[in-house]
């Protein structure tokens, strides 16, 4: 059996109650994507009906998905999460080559997309933060105004999460609140005073355009759904503080779902209202793809680009600091198993929070910032991504079995129809990203592979040590 790590390590504070723990969910999940993606997915598919079912999916799969770790996190209440179901399931090395996925591209990748999204965005308000300003050389030699304001926040928050869990949480809530208040304030501006009868005439009275049953709008969907559960993930962070949560058997499985639910409401109204405001051809050629400042400026004219670069400000601080707080966990987790850098187990004494694993995501995180590459190593993992999904998910096959006396309070809603649907769905886009990307598929396969010798170095450090 694989060894063990404590459910909860000396020093760590129970600090997360429900709504903790939710607004870490809600808040890790909503980034810019939504106020971004749906435009390419609209030139993929080529359709309002198809549009509204990509997201739809989406949201199904979501749901799926965050159902079944419930009951993975309310059996394995651990700090880690992901990490330590793939590890039960199938062995050390599968839930290694989580966490080094995680730490060489998937979290450390993502925090630092999502800075830089700040910092541009930021530039509407500070027009000397820019990408073409720089403090010091120039090109790929140089550092950007852009890309210092991006790596000074990934600074701050990771200091604000040195503090403890508690001032992480607090931080999170005041954001989370704040964007999801936003996007909300969207979604209901949308349907009392935005809808444009020209538009809605547009895309409801042919609503399933250049729609068939036929592999290639299969294809498309599929393909195209990438996008929409890319700005629907990070909803798996929660299960990363689980070591954190106060009775984490009842608040995990019910703040996977509540946290879930909520964002996939309001992403589906904010669809809705695009296609109410704008022709669908206006959604597809959106100025950068910035299909929600596109809505906004015919809801409330010129100001609207003020309006939206606040709220993906706001949106994209509160997303960076959720990534921050909960993907140290895992590389916590990681050390405690001897798997990482074995700082990276120790606690503070005052604040118990993974101040060095912390510190080494900070690093990693700023590495990548200046690379400017990460936007395309992000890209290359969405395979990957997948893959870690499903096979968590495949994990509670494989403990049913494995481990029929484990304690349960919770179990997975739907089981074992809806687990294998949700396999059976990823698989093919899988399947299909492979056939059709496979610049992105390919790399992905890589990243994770080349975490396999690195596991063994681990291993054997560990043993002569």
């Amino acid at each position: 059996m694989a060894t063990t790590s404590q459910s909860v390590k000396p020093g760590l504070v129970q600090g997360l109650g429900l709504v903790d723990s939710t607004m870490l969910v809600v808040g890790s999940m909503i980034g810019s994507g939504i106020f971004i993606v749906s435009s390419d997915i609209s030139r993929q598919v080529g359709s309002p009906g198809l549009l509204i079912l990509v997201w739809l999916l989406a949201a199904g799969l979501t749901i799926t998905a965050a159902l079944c770790y419930g009951e993975l996190a309310a059996a394995m209440p651990q700090a880690g999460g992901q990490y330590v179901y793939l590890r039960e399931a199938f062995g050390p090395l599968s839930g290694f080559l989580f966490g080094w996925t995680m730490f060489m591209v998937i979290q450390t990748g993502t925090i630092a997309a999502v800075a830089v999204a700040f910092a541009k965005y930021s530039g509407v308000f500070l027009p000397f933060v820019s990408a073409e300003n720089y403090l010091i050389g120039s090109g790929k030699l140089g550092i950007s105004t852009q890309q210092a304001l991006a790596i000074a926040i990934v600074v701050f928050l990771t200091w604000v999460n040195s503090r403890g869990i508690r001032t992480g949480a607090m931080v999170q809530n005041i954001f989370t609140f704040a964007k999801t208040a936003a996007l909300l304030g969207l979604v209901v501006c949308g349907f009392l005073v935005g809808r444009n009868p020209p538009a809605v005439e547009q895309n409801f009275t042919d609503f399933w355009r250049n729609t068939s049953l036929s592999f290639d709008c299969v294809r498309a969907v599929g393909v195209a759904m990438v996008g929409a559960l890319f700005a629907s993930d990070a909803w798996n962070n929660v299960t990363f503080t689980a070591g954190e949560v106060k009775n984490p058997r009842r608040n995990l499985p019910l703040s996977l779902a509540l946290g879930v639910g909520i964002v996939s409401a309001l992403y589906l109204a904010a669809n809705f209202v695009y296609i109410s405001v704008l022709p669908l051809e206006a959604i597809q050629k959106a100025a950068e793809d910035r299909v929600a400042t596109a809505a906004a400026s015919v809801m409330f004219g010129p100001v609207a680009v003020q309006l939206m670069a606040a709220a993906i400000m706001i949106s994209t601080f509160g997303c960076a600091n959720g990534l921050t707080l909960s993907g140290a966990r895992v590389y916590y987790a990681m050390a405690l198993d001897g798997l990482f850098f074995r700082r990276a187990a120790a606690l503070d004494p005052k604040h118990g929070s993974p101040v060095f694993a912390l510190a080494i995501q900070c690093l990693w995180t700023s590495v990548l910032t200046l690379s400017g590459r990460y936007n395309d190593l992000l890209d290359y993992v969405i395979f990957a991504v997948l893959l870690f999904y499903m096979l968590t998910i495949a994990g509670i096959f494989v403990l049913r079995r494995k481990r029929p006396d484990m304690e349960r309070p919770y179990r997975a809603i739907g089981y074992p129809v809806l687990p294998a649907v949700y396999i059976a769905v990823a698989g093919l886009i899988e399947v299909l990203l492979l056939a059709y990307k496979p610049n992105y598929t390919w790399p992905g396969l890589i990243v994770v592979l080349l975490g396999v010798p690195v596991y063994f170095f681990w291993r054997k450090k560990e043993v002569l040590s």
